[in-house]
């Protein structure tokens, strides 16, 4: 494993082709998906701004560098510094509200649900970005992070806010191979 791990460190994965010749032969499919789905499908109508964005917020959710610094150099063709700004937005923000809601969701004691928050969360009224993309990233980091109340609560918004079934989709497919990419890359 120490060789394997050495590899992936002398390898600078900065491009999302270098972050995919970097994996191994047995995650061909993430490879293979990794082009799929931050291409623009007519179908989920999120355009590849967005899908820049999800696939950032995601990258920034996996904490893994080599990830980050590959979407990060791809989502810069799509996202001034608004829009990199607000994937780092929803990470963070959703970097806390997702454990403190999953936590609130899972503990059987329903007092915990009623108490208040207390934790500042002002970024979401105003992330900087148009609030329906600042949703759809913070969706993807809420179902990387597992917090069912968070993905209950993000699907209703980009829904209401116009987004269909397949956006909904297509930005929880995004995450998922992102994160798949990021255990690719620790695994060598």
């Amino acid at each position: 494993m120490t060789a394997q791990l050495a590899t992936v460190e002398t390898v600078k994965i900065d491009s999302l082709e270098t972050l995919k010749s970097s994996l191994g032969d047995y995650a061909k499919d993430i490879k293979l998906n990794l082009s799929s789905v931050l291409r623009v499908d007519p179908a989920s109508g999120l355009s590849q701004e967005q899908i820049a964005g999800i696939a950032l917020a995601s990258a920034y959710a996996t904490q893994n560098q080599h990830v980050i610094s590959a979407i990060y150099n791809e989502a810069q063709s799509y996202l001034d510094e608004t829009g990199l700004n607000g994937a780092k937005a929803a990470a963070t923000i959703m970097g806390m509200n997702n454990i403190y809601y999953r936590f609130i969701h899972l503990v059987e004691d329903s007092e915990y649900g009623k108490m208040p928050a207390g934790l500042r969360m002002n970024i979401i009224a105003n992330p900087g970005v148009d609030k329906l993309d600042f949703e759809l990233y913070s969706l993807a980091v809420s179902a990387l992070n597992g917090c069912g109340m968070c993905m209950d609560s993000h699907v209703k918004q980009v829904e209401k806010a116009g987004a269909s079934k397949a956006g909904v989709q297509h930005s929880v497919k995004i995450a998922s191979v992102i994160n798949a990419a990021a255990q690719a890359v620790v695994i060598g």
